[in-house]
This record gives structure tokens, C-alpha cells and sequence, in this order.
């Protein structure tokens, strides 16, 4: 069961724009091409292809060399209660 809640929230991440690619690979050990793969095989095909389309743009932060350099971070507001994180929410 856990490895489902673990897909749950790969793709919760992936769908977030703010969240790279980078930190998926450092909590989850995924590849981009293995994101890419879980999100064709679990999503609807028009929101792949909507979510393809935001990754694939030259505006998308999923990739670091993209990010903009005043985007320093990286984590969702619910991590702490979806992953048990012990990240930090002071700014």
C-alpha cells in the first residue's frame, strides 16, 4: 500500500510546477523518464498531454537549468503533512 501513497504523491509533485524533477529524483530515486511514464500510465490522455505541454515549455521550472533564479526552493505547502518531511515552513 505504501508504494501506491508513493505514486500518489510522484504525481502530485510532477503535476505541481514549482516541484523539479530534481526533487522528485532526490525523495523518490525516479528519473524524469520514469516520472514521465508513471504520469502517461495513471493519467487521463488529454491531462498527459495538457501536463507534457507545461513540462515541455521554455517557461517550465520542472527543470533547474529553467528555473528562474529567484526560485530558490523547492517544496509544497502540504509536504510536511503528505510526506512527514522535516523540512522547515519558516521563511
Amino acid at each position: 500500500m505504501k508504494q501506491e501513497l508513493d505514486i500518489d504523491r510522484v504525481i502530485e509533485m510532477a503535476w505541481e510546477d514549482r516541484t523539479p524533477f530534481d526533487a522528485i529524483f532526490m525523495q523518490f530515486g525516479l528519473r524524469e523518464n520514469d516520472v514521465k511514464k508513471i504520469m502517461r500510465t495513471r493519467l487521463k490522455r488529454s491531462s498527459y498531454i495538457l501536463w507534457r505541454k507545461r513540462v515541455e515549455s521554455g517557461t517550465s521550472s520542472k527543470h533547474l537549468k529553467k528555473r528562474s533564479k529567484e526560485i530558490n526552493r523547492f517544496k509544497c505547502s502540504r509536504q510536511r503533512s503528505i510526506s512527514n518531511n522535516k523540512i522547515s515552513k519558516r521563511w
